[in-house]
């Protein structure tokens, strides 16, 4: 058979294709087809006449709200403690008091935004180049270190983590460790977090120390576990007026269990939680999935989790995606590695994080960013451009 509008062959196919569009089937009676081979092919054709209709607009569906009714409340946590507190705090915060879950505006407003926290080591550590760069000259002085998380990249909090007090590395003295959080209180004027090294024998004895040193501004102690002695533990929390973070590890019952204990040394709004969390591709979706199931029985009445939740999105650079040198197709590191964080803190704050810790300035700006965003507050106009940029060559 040839392309020749003449050729019989070729007209009956087009018969037989027109009769096809107009009744939608061909039904043949009488036929004998004598062939070796017979092929029919009906696609092509149908893709000739078919006409090409372009959609000239969206289609328009009107949202509707899911309905839900939520009984609990999460308990609301103050931070940091301001002149007329006590404290000497240029501000302090606020997290907590939701009745649905993250974000759902179209319901009822969120109480409080989260806190968006940077982190500051008592001693130079190892980080990765992309984040290194920004702390380079003030890694061996956390003072100044605090101070520019704050006063150049906008931290509303400092986690100072006390790793060096860990028998195993330089076995800092809690007096040493009280001083240091001393000179960062002075150094940086924002609620500070105070976090030890892990070793639940050393903290305690850290803890106390560090409560003593900062008597009167609401510090944030970071943290408190199963498996300390958890009495002497929040003692001086207590009656130093600090607050614990109640750490687990992705278990839910071992945070019902580490709330319901606390209970008996601390009041409810001197506790939030830290059910852990990992970076995308290591463990990203239990500890999203955790903090989710936290948050939704807190607000269907299980008052042993109406606990605000911490988040430490900057557990998303022990990813060695986020910033080993890799094939062009993953994109350049410095940029790859603030969107791993980025991405782990957001996922975080849609299963309900009330206070992140963050380690990379632009992770934190874009986090801000996003955040007002979602809440209405803020410009929205650079979230476009940075969601569609192209990566790699």
């Amino acid at each position: 058979m040839t392309n020749d509008k003449g050729n019989p062959v070729k007209k009956l196919g087009d018969s037989l294709m027109k009769k096809l569009l107009e009744y939608g089937e061909i039904e043949l009676e009488d036929v004998t087809i004598d062939v070796e081979e017979l092929e029919i092919g009906i696609l092509p054709t149908l893709r000739r006449v078919l006409p090409k209709v372009k959609p000239t607009e969206l289609a328009k569906v009107e949202f509707t709200p899911p309905k839900m009714e939520f009984v609990g409340k999460v308990i609301e946590v103050k931070l940091g403690a301001v002149a007329g507190d006590g404290g000497t705090r240029d501000r302090s915060h606020v997290i907590g008091g939701e009745t649905v879950p993250a974000f759902y505006t179209f319901k009822d407003p969120m109480p409080h935004p989260p806190v968006m926290a940077m982190d500051v080591f008592d001693m130079k550590i190892s980080l990765p180049r992309a984040v290194k760069s920004h702390f380079k000259d003030v890694m061996e002085d956390p003072p100044e270190w605090a101070k520019r998380c704050v006063e150049k990249y906008g931290a509303e909090m400092i986690n100072l983590h006390l790793i060096s007090t860990d028998p195993s590395i330089k076995n800092t003295s809690p007096q040493d460790a009280a001083k240091l959080v001393e000179e960062v209180l002075q150094a940086a004027k924002v609620p500070l977090c105070v976090g030890g090294s892990g070793d639940p024998v050393k903290d305690v004895e850290v803890f106390e120390k560090v409560a003593e040193a900062g008597e009167g501004e609401r510090l944030l102690i970071n943290s408190v576990n199963l498996d300390m002695d958890l009495e002497r533990a929040t003692k001086p929390i207590k009656e130093h007026g600090h607050v614990a973070i109640a750490f687990t590890q992705m278990d839910l019952g071992k945070a019902r269990e580490l709330n319901r204990r606390l209970y008996d040394y601390l009041p409810k709004d001197q506790i939030i939680m830290d059910t852990n969390c990992a970076g995308i591709g290591y463990g990203l979706e239990y500890g999203f999935t955790i903090a989710e199931r936290a948050r939704l029985a807190a607000l269907m009445g299980d008052q042993e989790l109406q606990h605000p939740i911490v988040s430490g999105a900057s557990n998303a650079w022990a990813a060695r995606e986020a910033w080993l040198e890799m094939d062009p197709s993953w994109g350049p590191r410095e940029l790859r590695g603030p969107l791993w964080e980025t991405m782990t803190a957001l996922s975080m704050l849609l299963a309900g994080a009330d206070y992140l810790m963050m380690l990379h300035p632009t992770s934190m700006d874009a986090a801000k960013e996003i955040v007002g965003y979602l809440l209405g507050s803020g410009t929205g106009k650079k979230i476009p451009d940075w969601t569609s940029a192209k990566l790699g060559g």
